[in-house]
């Protein structure tokens, strides 16, 4: 474990300070999920990062929007960085981070995981994809192989961070160490219970939310027959298929804002039909709207739906449906607003490994000593 950091003392007292005082410190969080990209892991890392700045906290985001990208390989709206290591260097040694969070195995995440491992620097990791099931979507890989490279990749963290209970449980299954949870919050005052006037079609309204890709499993919601109207909100690789192959579902596209809220608070119930997510945060934002959650009894859906409260988890998602139709959205509504994106980032910031800058000062490394290296 680089530094051999203890953690979890960056929202501890000042020296000389009351019990309780915060101290304001310099975060540097990596990731290769950023805008314009439209998912859970962006709106986590990016709600996270108002509150810890709202607290007075300085965060620096790493994101591919500091290099030149290329087009990830069947899903080029996702782009990837060409993270040089010169340059991460130069930028983490101007800002000088107090701590270094990687949220991506991706390429931003790989050049700052060396980064620090080189200058023998603490840092945390988080986990928020499945990506061994998702990369076997794809491709003929085996699942061992993958997590063998996850698990290479997480060692050296201080500490792993995921969302869920099943996720943290499946990865210690998997060989992973210093697992811990890290849960995820919702925005209240934007997801919230409004009117079902916003879509005039036929009753009940059964809507997914999230990506149009094949790891969504979505075709097992398009295939069901249901009373009422399906509705797709979202964007990805299989939308122009799915919208040939599926005329009568109303897919709307990507939405934002106001316009996403109000999208979510009109259905009846909110399908899931995903098996690899590791949380499903669109379902804590339905929740919040009022509407109950139909979804597989698996990881995701098991940690965040309260079974025959809040949604109903079912192998048989045409029954998940029509018994999440039958719960009282106001259960749905209560239990969401004890999840604070607030409380979010203060687990992250408990969780965070210290740099101790006495012993490992940031000092840029020699051209000399770079070029020897083969550093870029």
């Amino acid at each position: 474990m680089p530094g051999g950091s203890t953690g979890g003392r960056l929202r501890r007292d000042n020296a000389g300070a009351g019990r309780g005082a915060l101290r304001h410190v310099r975060i540097a969080i990596a990731t290769d999920a950023w805008t314009p990209q439209v998912n859970g892991v962006v709106t986590t890392l990016r709600r996270v990062g108002e509150c810890l700045r709202a607290a007075g906290h300085e965060v620096r985001f790493l994101t591919p929007q500091l290099f030149r990208t290329i087009p990830c390989p069947t899903y080029p709206e996702i782009r990837l960085a060409l993270a040089g290591r010169r340059r991460l260097a130069r930028l983490l040694e101007a800002f000088q981070p107090e701590a270094i969070h990687i949220a991506t195995e991706g390429p931003v995440g790989h050049a700052v995981r060396w980064y620090c491992l080189r200058r023998g620097l603490p840092f945390t990791t988080s986990y928020h994809t499945q990506f061994p099931q998702y990369l076997r979507l794809r491709f003929p890989v085996p699942l061992a192989a993958s997590y063998a490279y996850l698990r290479r990749f997480h060692r050296p963290a201080a500490r792993t961070l995921v969302a869920t209970e099943s996720v943290r449980r499946e990865l210690i299954r998997h060989g992973f160490e210093h697992v811990v949870l890290w849960n995820r919050g919702v925005d209240s005052s934007l997801f919230r219970p409004r009117s079902k006037d916003f879509i005039a079609d036929a009753r009940p309204v059964a809507m997914y939310v999230g990506r149009v890709a094949v790891e969504k499993n979505l075709e097992d919601f398009l295939r069901l027959e249901l009373p009422g109207s399906k509705y797709v909100v979202g964007d990805g690789p299989d939308l122009a298929m799915l919208r040939r192959k599926y005329p009568d579902v109303r897919f709307v596209g990507c939405q934002e804002g106001e316009v996403l809220a109000s999208y979510i608070a009109a259905a009846d119930v909110f399908v899931f039909p995903s098996r690899t997510d590791t949380f499903g945060l669109a379902m804590l934002e339905a929740m919040a709207a009022g509407v109950p959650v139909a979804a597989y009894p698996v990881t995701g859906p098991l940690d965040v739906v309260r079974h025959g409260e809040t949604g109903f988890l079912h192998e048989d998602l045409a029954t998940a449906v029509r018994q999440a139709l039958t719960l009282d959205p106001a259960a749905c509504v209560a239990y969401a607003r004890t999840r604070t994106w607030t409380a979010c980032a203060d687990l992250l910031l408990d969780n965070l490994a210290p740099i101790d800058f006495a012993s490992r000062p940031f000092t840029a490394e020699p051209a000399a000593a770079a070029s020897r290296r083969g550093i870029e």
